[in-house]
């Protein structure tokens, strides 16, 4: 990697900390300037606007947030016990970009304000959604599951419920409702989608 993909690597990182606590108004360029060491035209150099950086720094946030939640289900042979790892992950591991869920926390900041962001989080919130009913149509085709589980809506469920519960531990300053949502989560994947 160059001496320039190696600047632009730090600004990307940074600003994905930056902008995934602070939002995308909220990120100033000075923040982001203190943060990288760099001059506005050092950024600037690298990048042509402030939303084609808060652009990358989402792709870097989600990529590291991905990584955790979906790390070590290939391993697992069962599609309920790969769904059960994806909650414990998002319950139990962090994302070592700071602030939160990225998908969340640009879908709230960008909702009003910036397509290009609105957009990003919306292909994220789609993609997440589309790996979690992958694995329940595997399950029902390797009669896993039920075969009357709808896929769409045990993934809306456990991501609809995971979201919730994570911006009430955050509004609470505890983890309560996320602990809450994984083992009802986890019971309604015993009891409702394992086929017996």
């Amino acid at each position: 990697m160059s001496r320039g993909d190696d600047t632009k690597q730090r600004i990307v990182t940074e600003a994905a900390g930056l902008f995934n606590q602070k939002g995308f108004e909220g990120g100033s360029m000075s923040a982001l300037m203190e943060a990288t060491g760099l001059e506005k035209g050092g950024i600037y150099r690298h990048f042509s606007s402030k939303e084609e950086i808060a652009a990358e720094a989402f792709d870097y946030a989600l990529k590291i947030a991905t990584e955790a939640r979906i790390r070590d289900l290939d391993s697992l042979p069962n599609s309920v016990d790969k769904l059960k790892l994806f909650i414990a992950n998002f319950v139990e591991r962090r994302s070592s970009v700071p602030g939160g869920c990225p998908i969340l926390n640009t879908a709230v900041d960008a909702d009003d304000g910036n397509p290009v962001l609105r957009d990003r989080a919306r292909n994220a919130f789609r993609q997440w959604l589309g790996r979690l009913e992958s694995i329940v149509k595997a399950g029902i085709k390797a009669r896993e599951i039920r075969p009357r589980v709808v896929p769409g809506n045990v993934a809306t469920l456990i991501v609809s419920s995971l979201e919730g519960a994570l911006m009430i531990s955050r509004i609470e300053k505890d983890r309560e409702a996320l602990l809450s949502v994984r083992s009802f989560l986890e019971a309604y994947l015993e009891r409702d989608v394992r086929r017996s």
